[in-house]
């Protein structure tokens, strides 16, 4: 059986993770600075959670010891907006928490350890396609800063140390549950709507960015995890779910909810903020090496999104 610790697992992708490596039959140790959360309450049973910080070292040495793990995935960060508002604490949880996590790996040989990055490592203003070797220059967050930095770390201590770092550089998230920071105008375009409310976006329908399902990145996590160490040639794998200008993915929602109401508020920094990000990324090594390929369009995702809610109706209120 297959044991895996998850960083952040109280975060929004960790227990989305936690509940499919469970449906596995596998192995899950939750690590998160919360005690406890009712996101669980379904699975609270089958994990094992350790509360603690990723910036001290002491608790990540022994959550890492105590869990004898075959996989770390390594989930936990403060996120674009608190770690701008506290760039000092974003430093200790992000650049030090891997920086911790990477030791435990060496000292305890872990099999793997799984890191995503993602978009928020270009700089403002770069090319509407990207894909690895697009230059990372200029972060203007601290969030983006430990980023590239987690990128460049992961890749020496596979150098300097053998350690199994993989890495997908993810697009925007959305899915069920899914409700803060710029790039939720996807998911509140659907969650409102099944509820009977409008949809209030800050963006205009010329909006466009890159996004991926949050099932597409369990499942990408999983596969990355599982890939064969002969295929992988490189660290960082660019990932692409699907790219569609915001006006548009309004008119898929409308197919499916026509009473959905959907507003256009054009928030002129955050349609400003939306426009320095990337369109589309190019996704070809991870496809051609690992067999990577998204299941799920905006199309799809309207749809899985829908029954999701409607099934769930007191987890997604």
């Amino acid at each position: 059986m297959k044991r895996n610790l998850i960083t952040g697992g109280l975060g929004y992708v960790g227990v989305n993770l936690a509940r499919e490596l469970i449906k596995r039959g596998e192995e899950v140790i939750l690590f998160d600075l919360l005690p406890d959360s009712p996101m669980i309450s379904d699975i609270r049973n089958e994990v094992k959670l350790i509360q603690g910080q990723l910036g001290n070292w002491a608790e990540v040495l022994e959550a890492v010891h105590s869990s004898h793990v075959d996989t770390i995935f390594h989930l936990g960060a403060m996120i674009t907006m608190p770690a701008e508002a506290n760039p000092w604490a974003a430093y200790e949880t992000n650049a030090n928490g891997l920086y911790h996590i990477l030791e435990a790996v060496r000292h305890f040989e872990v099999t793997n350890v799984i890191w995503p990055s993602g978009i928020a490592v270009y700089a403002p203003g770069v090319a509407e396609i990207v894909n690895e070797d697009t230059y990372e220059a200029n972060p203007s967050q601290i969030y983006a800063a430990t980023k590239i930095f987690g990128e460049r770390l992961g890749e020496y201590y596979h150098q300097k140390f053998n350690i199994n770092f993989r890495s997908p550089s993810l697009p925007a998230i959305c899915g069920p549950g899914r409700r803060a920071g710029l790039a939720a105008y996807a998911s509140l375009m659907v969650h409102d709507p099944v509820r009977g409310l409008p949809a209030e976006l800050p963006i205009s329908e010329e909006t466009q960015m890159p996004f991926i399902y949050i099932k597409d990145v369990i499942r990408c996590l999983m596969m990355l995890r599982d890939a064969n160490e002969e295929n992988l040639k490189r660290r960082i794998y660019s990932i692409q779910g699907f790219s569609v200008p915001a006006g548009e993915m309004a008119k898929t929602v409308l197919r499916h909810l026509p009473d959905a109401v959907i507003h256009f508020n054009s928030d002129r920094k955050m349609v400003k903020l939306a426009a320095a990000a990337p369109k589309m990324i190019d996704d070809s090594r991870a496809r051609a090496d690992w067999g990577w390929e998204p299941e799920y369009s905006w199309n799809e995702v309207v749809q899985d999104f829908i029954s999701v809610v409607n099934e769930y109706p007191k987890l997604y209120k």
